[in-house]
């Protein structure tokens, strides 16, 4: 089986952002965005969807981390289709639910080729410390974009809203693990291809 790895290198005026992505890893990660909430996110999509992760990011914080996020998400986005490839025998779909104490976050992909992201989220806050939560919207909707996938959150309960945030990362995580698992040879589409 070839080697599902990819590394991408985005520079605009706002950020230079350099992400590494094995989907054959075990969950070992490097991770320094310049936002420390965020990278407590990625390790937990990196953890728990067994991904081998690296994420360097300088963007600019003094504005906030619109851009930073934004931009990471393009590029794991690129990253997955790239080290997708052809995307013979993969599962295409994953789902999980996962409960964090009051919360449960069920999050389903479909590595279709088609760009969707449906996120029906309602946070308490609009920070977690000195993060704006819509940021990581942005930095979602992005990376199913970028990666050409559907990608559905919703969150029907939950007061915390850093429970919030943690269980959607880590249903990411496992959902993604699922759907770009090999299962056969052929791709997983009537249409031959995804």
């Amino acid at each position: 089986m070839e080697k599902r790895f990819a590394e991408i290198h985005r520079q605009t005026k706002e950020t230079d952002v350099a992400v590494e992505l094995n989907l054959d890893g075990v969950g070992k990660y490097e991770i320094d965005s310049g936002v420390g909430f965020l990278d407590h996110m990625l390790t937990h999509l990196s953890k728990h969807g067994k991904i081998d992760l690296l994420v360097k990011a300088k963007g600019d914080l003094k504005t906030d981390a619109h851009h930073t996020a934004e931009d990471i998400g393009i590029c794991l986005g690129e990253c997955l289709l790239k080290a997708l490839g052809d995307k013979k025998g993969i599962a295409r779909y994953g789902h999980s639910s996962v409960p964090m104490e009051e919360t449960i976050a069920n999050v389903s992909i479909d590595l279709s080729g088609r760009p969707n992201c449906v996120y029906k989220v309602d946070y308490r806050t609009d920070k977690i410390g000195d993060f704006d939560v819509e940021c990581l919207e942005e930095m979602l909707r992005s990376f199913s974009n970028a990666g050409k996938f559907n990608l559905h959150i919703n969150v029907p309960y939950g007061t915390n809203s850093h429970h919030i945030a943690e269980a959607i990362f880590k249903g990411l995580g496992q959902a993604l693990a699922g759907a770009v698992r090999i299962v056969g040879t052929d791709v997983p589409s009537t249409k031959g291809i995804l």
